[in-house]
């Protein structure tokens, strides 16, 4: 029985644990915003391998410090580390530490990362964690993000050349009165039906969102009565520091911050602030994908739980089905018609030819979470011991998981308890949609098919299998690639030339008659299986014939491997200023 003095050392014991939380993710937040730091010196040092070892370690860092924390409760609790009654403890101290922080949602995340590995919760568990349907919305911050504002008052390029100046590198710009002048004509001419003088003000947050090669403004351009987002995209090339782009289409900004593209280097004070000015310039983009394409991927992956079981709930008559488009050999993928998401499984056996294994594909997902996605790739977050009621399955649909995915799914009662999965954004897969778009829709989407896959070559991804299936069309008519088991770096392809036949037997031969190994690519065969109408592949040809050449892909491999970065900036190269 326990006594008052037990009952004092336990809450002695819980409250030392809750600070220890508190100290250890604040330390993970420091070490996350020192290599966010490191953005700017890589940037203007044109240090891009840099950059992407930088993204690499900060994705990886989340999982560092919670195995780190891990330690160090175990340490401190020794066998009562499975103790529940002491961890509700923990969790009261803890949220009354938090309650003064701005981004305690954060906190709260990273409690429940620690309370889940620890317990191996299915589904939620209260009484030990913060229940995330709970956890307070972004949408309630008020506290003001850090930003600057600058009056337009007559001369637009003399307000341009004040926020360049506002934002002070160490390196200087190739040609100022260039770039101003540009970015004042594609202002005067994207706003010109609000008149003469249409900007009135310019509103850009403080902080610089570093991608890839290039450094990003962001913020709003205000009018009469009227404002705009407003992206301004600066590159460090061969010549100097330029303005490469001035964003101000809604789409454009969307596909900026959109789920198929690599994460930012943004030192944010507090994320949340940022997530709520972000959402002013895109009212449509969820709240997870802000915060996920902030580098907050942990907190993207809470916020978009909580938004779709929350909706599951709101839905009890709505049934959880298969995913359009053709039933994988590798992976079992069922969605919510009315909800934009779907989860993905990965089958106990694979149906031939697939001759892959399970933690093969794991690697292959693992691959693409930490590579540059160069809006070809669908960002896919792993997801654990996701508990759905029994009912909301359609009958074939939990027939097939339970038959064909018993590694990754368990019954509970009235429940269904996903152990394992992969979630991902639903995009309209491309064979679908090339038969019932029309004809000049058709066409757009099959030649950005093709420089999809230019794309994909360029950043070091080939995908392995180049049907119209494993391909998706996004709401704004991109082409993107989300089926990755057979995906693999260009760098270990062996690109060859179909052999010519040395007599009439192998003409003939069904099949190859010449030997094949794993990683042997041949593009002139590519065609072959693309099953599509002839205008459609015809144009694809005339477009982007090189794909299907073994010299241009033999090209591009040299010249990943050589150490070259492909320039594949997040907007069309009709809105790069030139004059």
């Amino acid at each position: 029985m326990a006594t008052a003095y037990d009952e004092l050392a336990d809450d002695v014991l819980a409250r030392s644990c809750a600070a220890g939380i508190r100290d250890r993710f604040a330390d993970y937040n420091a070490r996350f915003r020192a290599i966010t730091q490191r953005a700017r010196r890589r940037f203007e040092g044109r240090d891009w391998s840099g950059a992407r070892a930088d993204a690499v370690e900060r994705i990886e860092l989340y999982n560092v410090c919670v195995a780190e924390t891990d330690a160090h409760l175990a340490g401190r609790l020794g066998p009562r580390i499975a103790d529940k009654a002491l961890w509700s403890a923990i969790r009261r101290h803890y949220e009354e530490l938090i309650g003064p922080l701005l981004d305690r949602e954060l906190n709260k995340t990273f409690f429940n990362t620690l309370t889940r590995r620890n317990f191996k919760t299915r589904g939620v568990d209260p009484a030990i964690e913060f229940v995330a349907l709970d956890i307070e919305p972004t949408d309630r911050i008020t506290h003001p993000v850090g930003r600057h504002s600058y009056a337009v008052s007559g001369d637009l390029q003399r307000t341009l050349r004040r926020v360049l100046d506002g934002y002070a590198f160490d390196l200087p710009y190739e040609h100022p009165g260039v770039c101003t002048r540009r970015m004042a004509d594609e202002l005067l001419r994207r706003f010109r039906v609000h008149g003469a003088v249409p900007v009135r003000n310019l509103e850009l947050l403080e902080t610089v969102f570093y991608r890839e090669q290039r450094a990003y403004l962001v913020g709003r351009v205000f009018g009469e009565g009227w404002f705009a987002p407003i992206v301004i995209a600066l590159m460090h090339d061969d010549g100097g520091l330029r303005v490469d782009a001035v964003i101000t289409e809604t789409e454009q900004v969307a596909q900026v911050f959109g789920f198929t593209r690599s994460y930012f280097q943004a030192d944010l004070e507090t994320v949340g602030d940022a997530v709520v000015f972000l959402r002013t310039l895109l009212p449509r983009k969820p709240i997870d994908e802000l915060y996920t394409v902030l580098g907050r991927a942990k907190q993207g992956k809470t916020e978009r739980y909580r938004h779709f079981f929350r909706h599951l709930a709101a839905h009890p008559h709505e049934r959880l089905a298969a995913a359009d488009g053709e039933r994988g050999m590798v992976m079992c993928v069922f969605t919510l018609p009315s909800y934009p998401l779907v989860f993905k499984l990965i089958r106990d056996k694979f149906a031939y030819p697939k001759n892959i294994a399970r933690a093969d594909v794991l690697d292959k997902y693992r691959l693409v979470f930490r590579h540059d996605r160069v809006g070809r790739l669908i960002d896919a977050q792993e997801y654990r011991h996701l508990r759905f009621p029994r009912n909301q399955f359609a009958p074939a649909m939990l027939a097939e998981l339970l038959e064909g995915c018993r590694e990754s799914v368990v019954e509970d009662g009235n429940d269904v308890v996903v152990l394992h999965c992969y979630v991902e954004r639903r995009v309209r897969p491309l064979n679908l949609y090339m038969q019932e778009a029309e004809p000049a829709l058709a066409r757009r989407a099959i030649l950005d098919y093709g420089q999809a896959i230019k794309d994909l070559a360029r950043s070091n991804i080939f995908p392995g299998d180049l049907l119209l299936k494993n391909f998706g069309v996004t709401r704004h008519g991109r082409a993107i690639f989300y089926d990755y088991d057979e995906l693999c770096l260009v760098t270990e392809c062996r690109f060859r030339a179909l052999p010519a036949a040395r007599n009439d037997d192998e003409e003939m031969h069904h099949g190859a008659w010449y030997h094949v190994d794993e990683n042997d690519v041949f593009p002139e065969q590519f065609p072959r299986f693309l099953g599509m109408r002839d205008e459609l592949r015809e144009a694809l040809v005339q477009a982007h014939g090189e794909i299907f050449d073994v010299r241009w892909w033999l090209e591009v491999q040299a010249a990943v491997k050589a150490g070259g970065y492909a320039d594949l900036p997040p907007y069309p190269q009709r809105m790069r200023l030139r004059d």
